[in-house]
């Protein structure tokens, strides 16, 4: 399967000689899979159906399902509820008889008395079992092709997204490779610079003791070796461009192995006692976290 965003629209039309629908399907970044569905009175039948076929395409993000529905005006037809209409009447008699000593009591209109509530009614056809059968599977099957629409998408992003993190792998495997390289890890340089800090202690106070001098230089050159965190950036390097081949979704998986990318970087920089190490862990750091906020749009 190839590397998909979380990110994603697609809509679909279709229709009967009754009733047309429109599809809409969004989706954004999620922590799992979030799915929201609304659909109109008579389509609850669908919600199964509906869940288990996003369940099979999508395994994360928060996904929005929206139906909407539109009768054809030629499907509607009139009915006057006689029992309504009966007791209206006997009430506008009563009135009649009730006003005749004020005068002259016109005819109520008919617009009028069809215009109260309930005299009316708009009805909508009964749709035959097999009719009502086969309209709810052309709708199914116009979600199926939404959905494949929507998943189309998410896989162009995501081809996308593979490439900029690709980029940004090689950027970090690079100034790894510059640390690891860098003339300020020499040993000849360290021991420039542990001589100097010891010159430095030897001048600021009296005489040392020479064996815990020894300590001290041993102890700061131990914390300033960087060696274990180079050596596991370099392996998350090649983790992560596994990773980009998978063929399951991978976007938790790319998730944790930045967070370790960053802590690793973090540890380098804390370590660090020469400016252009220092200055290379914050570039590493930058890559990191730019790396992060697109791993964050991955399944």
């Amino acid at each position: 399967m190839a590397l998909r965003s979380m990110t994603g629209f697609a809509r679909r039309d279709g229709s009967t000689a009754q009733m047309r629908w429109h599809w809409e399907v969004r989706s954004v970044n999620g922590r799992g899979l979030d799915l929201r569905l609304r659909l109109p009175p008579g389509t609850e039948d669908l919600e199964p159906r509906i869940r288990e076929a996003t369940q099979k395409r999508i395994s994360r993000g928060s996904v929005s399902v929206n139906l909407a529905v539109q009768r054809e005006a030629t499907a509607s037809a009139i009915r006057i509820n006689d029992a309504v209409l009966d007791q209206v009447l006997t009430a506008i008699g009563r009135v009649r008889a009730h006003a005749a000593s004020w005068g002259h009591f016109g005819d109520p209109q008919p617009e009028a008395i069809l215009a109260l509530r309930g005299v009316m009614d708009v009805v909508e056809p009964a749709e035959a079992e097999g009719d009502a059968a086969a309209r709810m599977a052309a709708m199914l099957g116009d979600y199926e092709l939404c959905l494949a629409s929507l998943t189309e998408n998410r896989e162009r992003e995501g081809a996308r997204l593979a490439g900029v993190l690709a980029g940004q792998i090689g950027e970090i495997e690079g100034l790894v490779v510059r640390v690891t390289t860098s003339p300020a890890r020499a040993p000849q340089a360290i021991r420039r610079r542990l001589e100097e800090q010891v010159r430095r202690l030897t001048e600021a106070g009296p005489a040392l003791d020479p064996d815990r001098l020894h300590q001290e230089a041993v102890l700061i050159a131990t914390r300033a070796d960087v060696e274990e965190e180079l050596a596991r950036l370099t392996s998350h390097v090649a983790a992560a461009r596994e990773l980009l081949l998978a063929p399951e979704p991978i976007g938790r998986k790319l998730d944790f192995l930045a967070q370790e990318f960053n802590r690793e970087a973090n540890t380098l920089c804390s370590k660090s006692n020469d400016v252009e190490v220092t200055r290379l862990g914050l570039a590493l750091k930058a890559v990191i976290d730019q790396m992060r906020e697109q791993v964050q749009n991955i399944e």
